[in-house]
């Protein structure tokens, strides 16, 4: 399921049980990284398309997995991993092999679907996922080296409207840096907010992602 949940079409329970797992999973949190480098590469596809799917006349691959989505949302149907990991797989695919944008038709070439190979993150990458028992805030963090600092992607879940929020990147010596500050929307309280920033701490010495309120109180945090 980790490819519906990159691409957000997962339910609260569903994306609750995937983030439970991946705080075990070193394994899973390890092809999160490399789902997520496939986001990054394929940019936004707007959610609607998700929805409605892309228009007519558009590439027939993606139109039949998001009518493969709206047919099982709309039965309330369990997904099938195989299911699932084909939607990723194909809207990845053409995007990345084929160049598919929303609005327009262009096939895809199907050498290039069939073996296109996501690039590996970078050594060194860091993953994590928690949920604290006390504010149900959620959290699934990457953390990319870099050159004695380093680069943060977090999907923050679970945090009221309105609230204002910071992320910090946590030294073992105890020490933070600030990474990114947010004001939650009711969208983010819904859906979560994914964010991304960076920090002047070496690699070697993250301990942990935290969020914390305004008033300087912890909302969730995720060793690393």
């Amino acid at each position: 399921m980790l490819g519906a949940y990159v691409l957000g079409v997962l339910d609260e329970r569903e994306v609750r049980a995937v983030e439970d797992h991946l705080a075990s999973c070193a394994r899973c949190r390890a092809e999160l990284a490399e789902l997520r480098v496939m986001e990054d590469a394929m940019g936004d596809v707007p959610a609607e398309a998700l929805l409605d799917g892309p228009p007519e006349g558009g590439d027939l691959l993606l139109q039949r997995t998001l009518r493969q989505v709206r047919s099982e949302r709309a039965g309330q149907v369990r997904r099938r991993q195989v299911g699932i990991g084909l939607v990723a797989a194909a809207v990845v695919a053409v995007v990345l092999g084929g160049g598919f944008a929303v609005g327009r038709g262009t096939a895809p070439d199907v050498s290039a679907v069939q073996t296109s190979t996501p690039p590996a993150p970078p050594a060194g990458t860091m993953l994590g996922s928690a949920t604290d028992p006390e504010t149900g805030a959620r959290m699934t963090v990457q953390v990319k080296p870099a050159a004695g600092w380093v680069r943060v992607n977090a999907s923050v879940a679970g945090i009221a409207q309105n609230e204002k929020c910071k992320l910090f990147v946590v030294a073992k010596d105890g020490s933070r840096q600030e990474a990114g500050s947010w004001l939650v929307s009711a969208t983010g309280e819904q859906d979560g907010t994914n964010l991304d920033g960076s920090a002047l701490i070496a690699p070697g010495d993250v301990a942990a992602i935290e969020v914390r309120n305004f008033e300087g109180e912890q909302i969730v945090t995720v060793p690393v």
